[in-house]
């Protein structure tokens, strides 16, 4: 009989599952029910009043999602997609955001990501920083 194979550590495997690893998951974990409630209840009740901003926050809660999978994930490949993915994100929060400021009028709603995430208490704009800072510091030396 063939006995099961322990998992082995690589080099180079994040830690994350513990601390502030575990606080990211739980905050993104947040982010993704918030983000996609709120965007499916306004997607299937009132889309036609803001159609943009609805699908940028359903697209942020995509994008959160793939962040948490990730984090829980663990492993080289997934640490490099969710710093790919973080950076997308503030691309994304600082885009939107400043869109936001500069032509109020193309958002007559606010999306998880206008003011910079201003009404998510700025949460959408700390937390790809921080989650980038943790995913460099939390690699492991090969």
């Amino acid at each position: 009989m063939a006995e099961p194979a322990e998992e082995v550590e690589k080099p180079g495997r994040t830690r994350l599952i513990g601390g502030p690893g575990m606080l990211l998951v739980w905050v993104y974990g947040v982010m993704v029910v918030g983000a996609v409630s709120r965007s499916a209840v306004q997607i299937a009740t009132e889309f036609d009043k803001a159609p943009l901003a609805y699908s940028l926050s359903a697209v942020a809660g995509l994008v959160y999602g793939f962040i948490t999978y990730s984090l829980v994930r663990g492993g080289e490949t997934a640490r490099k997609a969710a710093l790919v993915c973080c950076a997308a994100e503030l691309t994304g929060v600082l885009t939107v955001g400043t869109w936001t400021l500069a032509d109020p009028s193309a958002f007559p709603d606010a999306t998880v990501w206008s003011d910079y995430g201003m009404g998510y208490l700025f949460i959408p704009v700390l937390l790809p920083v921080t989650a980038m800072f943790w995913l460099r510091k939390s690699r492991t030396p090969n």
